[in-house]
C-alpha cells in the first residue's frame, strides 16, 4: 500500500487550467482517469487526510504510485480526451459499463456498392446506418419483412449476391417483388441506394411522405381503372402503417430524443435508455455497472453520455436528450453532445407532460433491469456457493452458514416501532420463513435496545420449541424454565390448540408473512415432512440458523450476542453489515471485516439485508397507514364497517356526527336507539383531532369540506 504523499506533487507544480489527469500503480498501469475544470483543486482532493477520503477514493490513491496530467484549452476538450483514455486504457477504478454487444441492430450497409438492409451486432462499423437496438432479432425480421414490399432492397450475403450476378438468376426475393434484383441488373446502382436511402428515412421517422405518396398514386391509379395496381398500392400503404404500428406514439410533437434513466445501490448501477424519433419508441438498450469509483447519479449520468455519444455522429446524436440528473459540468458536455451532433443539443431533467411520464416508465426499467441483474447472480448455484465459503472464512465459521437469518428495525421518528427477520437458506430467500415483530417491551427509538428484544424474542421461542418436542439435549418433551437467565416479562409458551394458536396469538407482537405479504412476497410455502405441528401446521421458529445478521454496527451486533449470551445458546454466530461503509462486524472486535468489494459474500451479505430494511419498511408503513386511517367509530362495539361507512355518508363527517343529537344518529337506516346512544357517547368522549394544515399555504382545513371516512 504506497503513501498518497510519497508521490504527491509539490505546490505550484500543477496548474491551475482546465484538464485531464492519471493515476499510476507501481507497474505504470493506468488505474484512474480523471477531468477538472481546475486541475490544481481537483487533484488537492486526493491528497488530504485518508481517513476524509471515501473509501473507493482512498483504496485509489494508495494503490497508485504517481500522477500525471495534460493541460487542454477548453472543458469539452477534456470532456473529450477523458472518454478517449477511459476506452485506451481502461482503468480499474473508473466506472465501465458493461458492453451491450448482444443487442441486435437493423442495419443498412451504405458503404458498399449495392446497400444491404441485414441483422447485426457488435461494434459499430463506419458507413453503415444503425436503427435500433431491438430486444430481440426476430423483431427485426418482421419488421424488414413488411417493409420490403415498398422498398425492396437487398438482404442477401455477398456470396448469394456473386452466385446471382454469375448465373444471372435472382434469388426467391426477386422473383416474389420483395427484393430489386441489383444483381441481374433490374435497377442500376443509383436506382438501388436511392430505395435504401428512402428505407433509411422511413426508419428515421420520416414516415408521413412515403404513406401520403403511396395513398396518392393508390387513387390516381383507381382513377385510371389499373385496379390492380391500386390494389398493390394498398397493401403496400398498409403494410408500412403494420410497420409504424410496432412502435407506438409516445410523444405527440414527433420528437427526437434519448430518455436516460438510471437506478442504482451502493456497489452497481443499471442505466436504461430509450431512443425516440418522430415521437415513437424505435429503440431500447442498457448496462449494468460496478460502481468502483465513488459516483454519485450526475457522474453515472455523464459516464452514461459518454458511453452512447462517444463515437457517434450527425444524426445518431437527437436534439434532445433528457436524463434525471444534470451532470456537473452541463454546459461543457452540452457542448460536446452539440459538436457530436453538428447542431445545438437540449440536455435538460423533464419536469412535466408526456416526457416526464416517459421518463417514469424507462426508470421503472431501469429498476426493473438492476433487480433481473441480482436475481441471475443470485440464481447461479456455483455463485451462491462461492458467497457462502467466503462468509464462512471471513467470520471464521467451520462450516458455510446454510441458513442465515437477519433482523432489521424500522421506525418514524420513534413511532410505530417494528422489525423483521428474513430467512435465506442455501442463498436463497425463503419467504415462507419471515417473520415480522411489534417492539413491545418500551417507547420511543432505541434501535440498540430493540435488535436485544427481537433477537431475544425469537431464541426464547426456538428454546421453547426445542424443549417441547423432546428436542433440547435429547430430553423428552416437558414443562420448565427455559435456559439461561430469567427474561423480563411473561414468556410465552407452548402454543394452544385452537383459534389461540395462531402465529400471532402464540408470539405476542411477532406475526408470519401474512396474506396481505401475498402479492410482492410470494405464498407461504410448506415445510418440508418433519417440520410440522401434530395437526399439520407449519412449526414456526424451529430450526437455528447458523449465522444471525443484523443492520447495523458495532452496537447493534453488542446487542444481539448479549441475547443470545442471555439464554445460553453459544453456537450460533452474529455479525453485523453497516450500511455507509458495507463493513461486516463481529461481537467483540474493535475493528471490522472488510470483504473485497467484489466478493459474493459481500453481495450475498448485502442482498439479505436490503432484503430485511424492505421488510421492515413494508411493516412500518401499513401500521402507520392503519394508525393515520382510524377513526373514534373504530372503538364501538357492534358497529361494523357497512354501519360506519352509513353514518359517514348521512353526516358528511365525523365532526357533523358528533353535533349530531341521538334521535338525529337514529335516522340513519340500520342504527337503533341503542347503537346511536352508544355513538354519541364514545364521540363525546373521545378528543377531536387536531385540525389539519395545508403546509403549501399554512391554511387550516376545515373537515365540513371535504368530510372524512373512517
Amino acid at each position: 500500500m504506497a503513501d498518497p504523499s510519497s508521490y504527491r506533487p509539490k505546490p505550484g507544480q500543477i496548474p491551475d487550467s482546465p484538464g485531464v489527469y492519471k493515476f499510476r500503480d507501481e507497474h505504470r498501469r493506468v488505474i484512474y482517469v480523471g477531468k477538472a475544470k481546475n486541475l490544481r483543486q481537483r487533484l488537492a482532493n486526493y491528497f488530504q487526510d485518508l481517513a476524509g477520503l471515501h473509501p473507493r477514493t482512498r483504496t485509489m490513491v494508495t494503490t497508485a504510485a504517481s500522477v500525471e496530467w495534460t493541460v487542454v484549452s477548453t472543458e469539452v476538450e477534456a470532456l473529450q480526451l477523458e472518454y478517449s483514455w477511459i476506452k485506451e486504457f481502461d482503468p480499474r477504478f473508473n466506472v465501465k459499463y458493461r458492453d451491450d454487444k448482444s443487442y441486435p441492430y437493423l442495419a443498412v450497409t451504405l458503404n458498399e456498392e449495392f446497400p444491404r438492409v441485414q441483422v447485426m451486432r457488435g461494434a459499430k462499423k463506419k458507413g453503415v446506418r444503425y436503427f435500433g437496438p431491438y430486444g430481440h432479432a426476430w423483431a427485426i425480421r418482421e419488421t424488414v419483412d413488411l417493409m420490403l414490399r415498398v422498398f425492396p432492397v437487398r438482404t442477401c450475403s455477398a456470396g448469394v449476391f456473386k452466385n446471382a450476378e454469375r448465373t444471372g438468376r435472382p434469388c426467391l426475393l426477386g422473383y416474389i417483388g420483395k427484393c430489386s434484383a441489383p444483381c441481374v441488373g433490374r435497377v442500376t446502382p443509383q436506382e438501388h441506394r436511392d430505395l435504401a436511402e428512402d428505407f433509411c428515412d422511413f426508419m428515421a421517422g420520416r414516415t408521413g411522405t412515403y404513406i401520403r405518396r403511396l395513398e396518392k398514386d393508390m387513387t390516381r391509379a383507381a382513377e385510371e381503372m389499373e385496379y390492380e395496381r391500386a390494389a398493390r398500392l394498398r397493401d403496400d400503404a398498409e403494410a408500412l402503417k403494420r410497420a409504424m404500428e410496432k412502435s407506438a406514439v409516445v410523444l405527440a410533437d414527433a420528437t427526437d430524443a434519448d430518455l436516460i434513466a438510471v437506478a442504482e445501490d451502493e456497489l452497481e448501477a443499471a442505466v436504461q435508455i430509450f431512443h425516440v424519433r418522430g415521437g415513437r419508441v424505435r429503440g431500447q438498450r442498457g448496462w449494468v455497472t460496478d460502481k468502483v469509483e465513488a459516483v454519485d447519479t450526475a457522474g453515472l449520468v455523464e459516464h452514461a453520455l459518454q458511453q452512447l455519444y462517444g463515437e457517434e455522429s450527425g444524426d445518431s446524436v437527437p436534439k434532445e436528450v433528457l436524463v434525471p440528473a444534470l451532470p456537473e459540468d452541463t454546459e461543457a458536455v452540452s457542448q460536446w453532445l452539440a459538436g457530436r451532433r453538428g447542431s445545438h443539443v437540449s440536455l435538460r431533467i423533464p419536469q412535466r407532460g408526456d416526457k416526464k411520464d416517459l421518463m417514469v416508465t424507462v426508470q421503472r426499467n431501469a429498476q426493473q433491469a438492476l433487480g433481473l441483474h441480482k436475481t441471475k447472480r443470485a440464481s447461479d448455484l456455483t455463485t451462491r456457493s462461492r458467497a457462502l465459503e467466503e462468509i464462512a472464512e471471513a467470520l471464521g465459521l467451520d462450516t458455510a452458514p446454510l441458513r442465515v437469518e437477519c433482523f432489521d428495525i424500522s421506525h418514524l421518528q420513534g413511532d410505530d416501532v417494528v422489525a423483521s427477520m428474513v430467512v435465506f437458506e442455501d442463498g436463497l430467500a425463503r419467504k415462507s420463513e419471515y417473520r415480522r415483530f411489534q417492539i413491545k417491551g418500551f417507547e420511543g427509538q432505541d434501535d440498540v435496545r430493540s435488535m436485544h428484544e427481537v433477537i431475544g424474542r425469537r431464541f426464547k421461542r426456538h428454546l421453547q420449541e426445542k424443549e417441547r418436542t423432546g428436542e433440547w439435549e435429547g430430553t423428552p418433551a416437558a414443562s420448565g424454565p427455559v435456559p439461561g437467565p430469567a427474561p423480563s416479562g411473561p414468556v410465552p409458551g407452548p402454543a394452544p390448540s385452537g383459534p389461540a394458536s395462531a402465529p400471532e396469538a402464540a408470539f405476542p407482537g411477532s406475526a408470519p408473512a401474512g396474506p396481505q405479504e401475498a402479492p410482492q412476497d410470494a405464498p407461504q410455502d410448506a415445510p418440508q415432512d418433519g417440520s410440522r405441528e401434530e395437526d399439520g401446521r407449519p412449526r414456526r421458529f424451529a430450526y437455528p440458523p447458523q449465522l444471525v445478521v443484523v443492520d447495523g454496527g458495532q452496537p447493534q451486533v453488542a446487542a444481539a450476542k448479549r441475547a443470545l449470551d442471555e439464554l445460553g445458546i453459544d453456537d450460533i454466530a452474529v455479525c453485523g453489515l453497516a450500511k455507509r461503509l458495507e463493513e461486516v462486524w463481529l461481537p467483540d472486535d474493535d475493528d471490522p471485516v472488510v470483504l473485497p468489494r467484489s466478493s459474493e459474500g459481500l453481495y450475498l451479505l448485502q442482498r439479505i439485508r436490503d432484503e430485511a430494511h424492505r421488510f421492515a419498511i413494508t411493516y412500518q408503513r401499513s401500521k402507520r397507514a392503519k394508525r393515520i386511517r382510524s377513526s373514534p367509530l373504530d372503538d364501538i362495539a357492534g358497529l361494523g364497517e357497512t354501519r360506519k361507512q352509513a353514518l359517514i355518508k348521512h353526516f358528511g363527517s365525523v365532526k357533523r356526527l358528533r353535533q349530531a343529537t341521538i334521535d338525529e344518529i337514529c335516522e340513519v337506516p340500520g342504527i337503533g336507539r341503542r347503537t346511536a346512544e352508544s355513538v354519541a357517547v364514545a364521540l363525546a368522549g373521545a378528543a377531536p383531532p387536531a385540525p389539519a394544515v395545508n403546509t403549501a399555504t399554512g391554511e387550516i382545513i376545515e373537515e365540513d369540506d371535504g368530510g372524512s371516512t373512517p
